[in-house]
């Protein structure tokens, strides 16, 4: 078809006028329709499910069509394939909710019409996977349909009893056992609401506020703003659904200011993109997966935070560690005092909007409320002190508007991959390959808990390249849960182990999303900031195998101790020591291959599950961190003397 030509230009922009405002109203109302559901809940459940995932269906195919028209030469066959798409959303939708009752009191007949629009359905559904969250979920679930309807034909364990293809629509379609099941319920009634708090604060200008903060309280430190991205990677992380989003939201203002203050270009992405996938499992909100986890396991909302609230710090301790000794290293001084900033007593106010919606969701969830409505109470407290207290806002409502509309577009990506998955969910259940796929890695593993876990990191990581969070776990526990949990892994252990591999595989190359989004921001090779950022968070690659053998490090289990907590902190704090020194190559000073070599192997060896092992390194590593500190202890206190001696004088 030919592309545009200049007389279309006028027309191009008066379509493209039309749709911007149509889906920024389409947007809000997603977000409006979250922030109801959370508080009142009160909507048919085929209404909720059904209608919020053709409300994002459909915005996510006007946001591509207004792309197109954006650009030059753009081709009218592109679009008349988003409308054809759009056409086979609204009549798939609208069959659903025709069916709907007689579907869920199971009195219904199928035809053939229903077959043809729910093959049409699930058509537009893998389209729009493949669009948001690219190639790799779009060809998992198309080999999940092609298994369920040939998977009889395959040899040996993988082999079922058979399914039409008519069964298989029914369950992946047609029930709440498949797109439209229980993840995708979770997501619309509880996750929406606090992917709308998380876009909210950044509207109501809470986000710069937090970033300012970071930077006013690591000013001091020789990291500077390296130390500032992780801080305010880590509190606005927890927020946010995405760690991709959070590399932009904080990575704008923080890569450059790491670059300006003498860190290559890698390696200041590489700390954004660490420091920003570690949000994702740092409580109360974990990117909001803490409460799906919850709603799988059944384990309390709370349980699970305190749970996870350990592992995330003692990571994120590994970062500042990290950032601290590249620093020294490189000679980095402190940011000048006249260069930081300094807080006034509007931005404490302004912290308000953080700080109290948070106290209100940790309240309410302590007093036995629903998450939901905790979720519900923050964004009313955040608005209601964003107006109160941010003066731009009032002057400028609409930033509200856009903040909504924002959030709609970044949930709807979140609903079309969970529905996607709800494919995957539906196949499982019909054939088991959850429990052959486990069957397979114990076949293999033998008796090897250790290796049974390696199958597991490495599928965890390939499974969950390239997705947001919530859909990453999703998929992941799908596949790998079962196998876990068969090996005597407790369940919070099993769950969070696969929670962040997944998280981690944004950081992890060839695919490493998070570092491919923070590539343009530092002028840098992606691949080189990925492997920056595999080097500074390789504790978050090993605390979940500390996790699985010492479950007191998790503080929730049955067995634990504070005589086994205390044990496994120590080792992990000297082991986040030698990997830092390791891979920075100084310590006290510049560290020989050889030297770093040993300190890398001392750090696993500290961690290996024999206490010989363990006793060993422990002692070693004791002697080296001795030998490490001693300088700096005795550089501080010639510091001291000379100060007093100058004190004694001026008197």
């Amino acid at each position: 078809m030919p592309g545009a030509n200049s007389s279309d230009a006028g027309n191009t922009w008066r379509i493209g006028d039309l749709l911007r405002p149509a889906m920024r109203m389409l947007g809000a109302a997603i977000a409006l329709l979250g922030i109801y559901i959370a508080g009142v809940g009160v909507l048919d459940e085929t209404l909720l499910r059904v209608g919020v995932f053709a409300l994002g269906g459909i915005l996510l195919i006007l946001e591509a069509i207004h792309q197109r028209l954006g650009q030059a030469g753009w081709k009218l066959a592109a679009i008349a394939v988003d409308l054809v798409l759009l056409a086979g959303l609204v009549l798939a939708v609208t069959r659903y909710m025709q069916i709907g009752e007689a579907l869920q009191i199971g009195l219904y007949m199928f035809t053939t019409r229903d077959l043809v629009i729910g093959t049409i359905g699930l058509v537009v559904l893998l389209e729009l996977t493949r669009r948001a969250m690219g190639l790799p979920l779009f060809l998992i679930c198309l080999l999940g349909l092609a298994y369920a309807v040939f998977g009889d034909a395959l040899p040996g364990i993988f082999r079922h009893g058979g399914f039409s293809f008519q069964q298989v629509l029914q369950v992946t379609w047609y029930s709440f056992d498949g797109v439209f099941g229980g993840p995708l319920s979770v997501v619309v009634s509880l996750i929406l609401v606090f992917i709308v708090f998380g876009v909210l604060l950044e509207g109501i200008g809470a986000g710069a506020v937090l970033l300012k903060f970071a930077f006013a309280l690591t000013g001091r430190t020789r990291g500077g703003p390296a130390h500032a991205a992780i801080a305010a990677s880590g509190a606005f992380g927890t927020m946010s659904g995405s760690v991709a989003g959070n590399v932009v939201g904080t990575g704008v203002i923080t890569i450059p200011m790491i670059r300006e203050r003498g860190f290559p270009a890698r390696y200041a992405g590489g700390i954004e993109a660490a420091a920003s996938s570690g949000g994702q499992f740092m409580p109360p909100v974990m990117g909001a997966v803490a409460f799906i986890m919850a709603d799988v396991t059944g384990i309390p909302y709370l349980t699970i935070c305190l749970a996870a609230l350990v592992p995330a710090l003692f990571y994120y301790l590994a970062l500042f560690v990290a950032v601290h000794l590249e620093a020294v290293k490189r000679d980095i001084r402190p940011i000048p005092k006249a260069e930081r900033p300094e807080l006034t007593a509007h931005d404490y106010l302004m912290s308000l909007c953080f700080i109290v919606p948070l106290g209100v969701v940790v309240a309410l969830l302590v007093m036995g409320r629903s998450p939901a409505l905790a979720g519900f109470y923050a964004v009313a407290t955040a608005l209601v002190l964003g107006f109160a207290f941010n003066p731009d806002l009032r002057r400028n409502p609409r930033r509200v508007l856009t903040a909504l509309a924002n959030a709609g577009s970044a949930a709807s990506q979140i609903v079309i991959a969970v529905g996607a998955i709800g494919i995957l969910i539906g196949v499982m259940n019909m054939t088991g390959l959850g429990l052959r796929f486990a069957g397979v890695i114990l076949e293999v593993a033998g008796n090897s808990l250790f290796l049974a876990l390696v199958m597991m990191m490495l599928g965890s990581l390939v499974l969950g390249m390239g997705m947001p969070t919530v859909p990453a776990y999703l998929i992941i526990v799908l596949v790998m849960g079962p196998a876990i949990e068969r090996l005597g892994v407790p369940t919070v252990i099993a769950h969070l182990f696969v929670v962040y591999f997944g998280v981690l595989s944004a950081i992890t190359p060839p695919v490493a999303i998070a570092a491919f989004v923070a590539a343009p921001i530092a002028r840098a090779n992606p691949i080189l900031i990925g492997l920056d950022a595999v080097k500074v968070a390789l504790i978050g690659f090993v605390i979940p195998f500390v996790m699985v053998y010492n479950p007191s490090f998790v503080l929730v289990t049955t067995d634990f101790t504070w005589t086994g907590f205390a044990w496994v902190s120590a080792r992990l704090l000297l082991a986040i020591w030698m990997f830092s020194t390791g891979f920075s190559g100084y310590a006290a000073g510049r560290l020989g291959p050889s030297t770093r070599a040993l300190r890398l192997a001392l750090g696993f060896g500290v961690l290996v599950p024999w206490l010989s092992v363990e006793a060993a390194c422990f002692t070693l590593i004791a002697l080296i961190v001795a030998r490490d500190v001693m300088p700096v202890l005795a550089q501080s206190a010639g510091a001291g003397k000379r100060h007093l001696e100058k004190a004694g004088g001026d008197l």
